[in-house]
């Protein structure tokens, strides 16, 4: 299959969608038509100096900058010195170190959102992004923006956390990503017609992702359906626009860097896919919970421990290879599993739920064929007031909200309810409104079926690390999951968690009681469960 675009196959590329690796990528040739560009930083306010570092075969580039929206406002237009630049080989980890071109005041009265630089010459055309905070609080919810995850999927230039072009061989996921490059196709702007993750292959044969396929034939990130604004945060926040309901942007990167970041805003929003965190925005985000602050979570999949650099410009995470290859001298910042042992900080600690009893539903055959749904269980919970749903219905198996990664528990059930098991590590009251299974094995019956992308090597990670040693039984334990829908009580504030990335399908897809359930959430009051 032909690439399209500046895509190009790397040196261990098969060419399959799905365990292949191609990636977008600045050709060397001066002459070809060409323009990419990134900002100094993620994030700005208002009177902050925006800075744009930008490549291109033309010498001048038009550059069009947006709030996003239901409908985009162009708030500035412009052309800027364009000329060809070298770009590294190892831009993916090390960035770009493309020459600035654009240096612009931003103005007081621009509102915070998510904003996206166009950039055009003859023949091609490319985008970037960057958020803008509010300069103090306007909205009542905050949505905090899945940076740490955008980054971990960003393929642009050859690297990211899941492929590569390190190591001895050059074919190793990068252990660092910088954010000094562009954003891969597919990032900012959801492709139009493109499909989602979940798929329900038929049984007995071997499973399909559409969604790479799709990508693969299209030109088009492998990873447009994993992460980044327009797979998630953009489609959730154009809903909440419709329904009136105000928001202000900040990234976790913010949560990072400020133990302040959230002062102000009584609730908090959390949409996608949040799979990578720092030690220090987990404090920030706890601190802010026990003052009283209310988490709103439809997101799944809190998983990894990374590092920043101190510019916040390089996120670490070892992943598989960190107990062999992360430097820290301090193993509770060990860049692997939050349930990690060394590690001591349980993920439902700041979240009730956790990716490691998770992870996947609705695709792969990793209960491809299950509810697509919350099944619930106690339907009297605040959240679900004034839906009609009873024990055992099904919240959004039309729509599919219950899918890609899950965030679980291990519980018990007693007269037909479910409660979070004494020893999972809460450092709060948590509440099981609704759950599903989900797996980290993809199951076979043989080779006809068998899958080669997820396998069984996440289950065997899994129970590796969380349990200490691979065995039937520590293997059974990995493979048997589930994804809640479930209120944590910590100090005097909550986190309201839907722990599924594909919430937002539901109101994509317009699903009545899932819209009145987010709404719900997002705008009532938060009962005592």
């Amino acid at each position: 299959m032909t690439l399209q675009g500046h895509f190009i196959a790397g040196p261990f590329d098969d060419g399959d969608p799905v365990t292949g690796h191609y990636y977008e990528a600045a050709s060397p040739d001066p002459a070809r038509a060409q323009v990419w560009g990134y900002t100094a930083a993620l994030s700005y306010r208002p009177g902050d100096t925006l800075t744009l570092h930008a490549m291109s075969n033309a010498p001048r580039i038009a550059v069009e900058i947006a709030r996003d929206g239901l409908t985009p406002r162009v708030l500035w237009s412009g052309t800027i010195e364009g000329g060809f630049a070298e770009t590294p080989a190892d831009c993916s980890v090390r960035g770009c170190g493309w020459p600035e071109r654009l240096r612009l005041p931003i103005p007081a009265d621009w509102p915070s959102g998510v904003y996206t630089i166009r950039l055009t010459v003859p023949g091609h055309e490319s985008q970037h992004m960057f958020v803008l905070r509010a300069a103090k609080p306007a909205a009542r919810v905050a949505m905090v923006l899945a940076t740490g995850t955008w980054c971990a999927y960003n393929d642009w230039g050859g690297s990211n956390h899941y492929q590569g072009l390190t190591g001895p061989k050059g074919d190793d996921f990068a252990a660092h990503v910088s954010l000094l490059r562009p954003w891969a196709k597919g990032f900012v702007q959801w492709p139009e017609g493109a499909p989602r993750i979940p798929h329900a292959s038929p049984l007995l044969a071997k499973p399909r992702y559409p969604h790479m396929d799709y990508a693969r034939a299209r030109g088009i990130s492998k990873k447009y359906a994993s992460s980044g604004w327009g797979a998630f945060e953009r489609p959730f926040a154009l809903w909440c626009e419709g329904q009136g309901i105000a928001l202000d942007y900040l990234t976790q990167h913010d949560l990072h860097a400020d133990p302040a970041t959230l002062d102000g805003y009584p609730r908090a929003l959390i949409v996608g896919h949040d799979e990578y965190w720092t030690w220090e925005m987990r404090d920030h985000l706890d601190a802010w919970l026990d003052r009283g602050g209310e988490l709103a979570r439809f997101a799944g999949n809190f998983f990894w421990q990374t590092r920043l650099s101190d510019d916040l410009l390089t996120q670490t995470c070892f992943k598989s290879r960190a107990g062999a290859e992360d430097p820290t001298p301090d193993p509770t910042r060990l860049t692997s599993y939050w349930d990690h042992p060394q590690v001591r900080r349980p993920a439902v600690a700041t979240m009730g739920l956790t990716g490691s009893m998770g992870v996947y539903a609705g695709w792969s055959r990793c209960a491809a064929h299950g509810t697509g749904g919350f099944v619930i269980y106690r339907p009297d919970h605040w959240a679900l007031t004034d839906t009609g749903l009873g024990y055992g219905d099904v919240l959004g198996r039309s729509s599919t909200i219950f899918g890609y990664e899950v965030d679980g528990i291990d519980y018990t059930m007693t007269h037909g309810l479910p409660f979070a098991a004494p020893d999972a590590g809460l450092q709060g009251d948590l509440t099981i409104v609704a759950l599903s299974p989900a797996t980290t094995l993809s199951h076979s019956s043989g080779p006809h079926d068998r899958d080669q992308f997820i396998g069984t090597a996440d289950a065997e990670e899994v129970a590796q690390t969380v349990y200490g040693a691979l065995t039937p039984e520590t293997l059974g334990r990995a493979s048997r999951g589930n994804g809640c829908l479930a209120e944590y009580r910590r100090g005097r504030g909550a986190v309201l968690n839907a722990g599924s990335c594909e919430w937002v399908a539901g109101l994509i897809k317009r699903d009545a009681t899932v819209e009145r359930v987010t709404r719900r959430i997002l705008t009532g009051p938060w009962a005592v469960a």
